[in-house]
């Protein structure tokens, strides 16, 4: 199983510090020990809008010479605004998105139904816009499925032109218009019908849907169509033994069972990258960490997973 490093881990919109370029998160990845860098489409690490041809080719050309696989690229996507110039807006995004995918020779490209977004100017570190995050119980009502259709609507159009490239789409099961879980993931992706969508299945974001039947019965259900996966740098710490453990997730307060999420995978000889971010303000003896705490965080949860990997690889018949 292979592993990769979200560049938005270096952003510097979570820590204090500055953002690390493209280039430089190449060389961070390879020295954490990842096998691949998976590019967030965003401002100041790497908007389309900011990234030439020649820069397009001397980041290929880096990673390789590094060893570093770009695995993915992930886009902000929002395919269920209310108003059809905020839908068309994201659809002339997703272009560059792919183009850009295309110019790295990245061939999987991740989307959100509906990424909330970011508020980078009003705080010391960036927060999420507030979005109603949902509940796999919850009924929709008129003005739900309207975002919903949106959604698959919208996610088809850039399958069609992502076909055209050879692009993978791959839909990541985060809230909004998604509920926590798996089931309406792969309902969306059932219902959108094109043979190059498939899934990005985050057990983080199950939330409190952690007990071992349902996370096994999840991986089953997306069986190959999970080509992506994340986890989450930011709830690990060591014990007084040097030990790396888990701690409560802060989306519900509970652990996350990557344990029985990582078995299943092996199980069905998951070939995608397990993808590492640290996307949450980095905290330490409550105020905001710099990048050295980046780092920390992101090595000692990188070997949390790696030894999960070890501890759970079928036994040779």
């Amino acid at each position: 199983m292979k592993f990769a490093l979200l560049t938005v881990s270096y952003s510097g919109q979570f820590y204090l510090g500055e953002a690390l370029s493209l280039e430089q998160q190449i060389h961070k990845a390879r020295e954490l020990g990842f096998d691949g860098l998976s590019i967030e489409t965003k401002r100041p690490v790497a908007s389309p809008l900011d990234l030439s041809r020649v820069d397009r080719e001397r980041i290929k050309a880096l990673a390789a010479d590094e060893g570093i696989a770009l695995c993915a690229v992930e886009s902000m996507s929002n395919f269920a605004g209310r108003c059809m110039e905020e839908r068309e807006n994201n659809l002339a995004m997703m272009k560059m998105v792919l183009e850009l995918a295309r110019d790295l020779n990245v061939d999987l490209v991740k989307v959100f139904a509906a990424w909330p977004g970011i508020i980078n100017d009003e705080e010391e570190i960036a927060l999420y816009a507030p979005y109603e995050k949902g509940y796999y119980y919850k009924k929709l009502y008129p003005a739900d499925l309207r975002r919903w259709h949106h959604a698959v609507d919208g996610i088809r159009e850039v399958a069609d032109w992502a076909a055209d490239l050879g692009i993978t789409l791959a839909l990541q099961n985060h809230a909004p218009v998604l509920t926590p879980g798996y089931e309406d993931l792969l309902s969306m992706t059932q219902e959108i019908d094109r043979k190059n969508v498939k899934l990005c299945l985050d057990v983080p974001l199950f939330q409190e849907r952690q007990s071992d039947e349902y996370v096994r019965e999840a991986v089953r259900k997306c069986g190959p169509l999970n080509v992506l996966s994340h986890f989450g740098a930011w709830n690990f710490s060591e014990n007084e033994d040097g030990e790396v453990v888990q701690d409560p997730a802060p989306s519900f307060g509970g652990k996350t069972n990557y344990r029985t999420f990582i078995e299943e995978l092996q199980k069905a000889d998951y070939a995608g990258y397990l993808v590492s971010e640290c996307c949450l303000p980095v905290l330490k003896n409550h105020r905001i960490g710099g990048i050295g705490e980046v780092d920390y965080l992101t090595r000692i949860s990188l070997k949390y997973m790696k030894d999960l990997v070890r501890e759970t690889a079928p036994v040779p018949a």
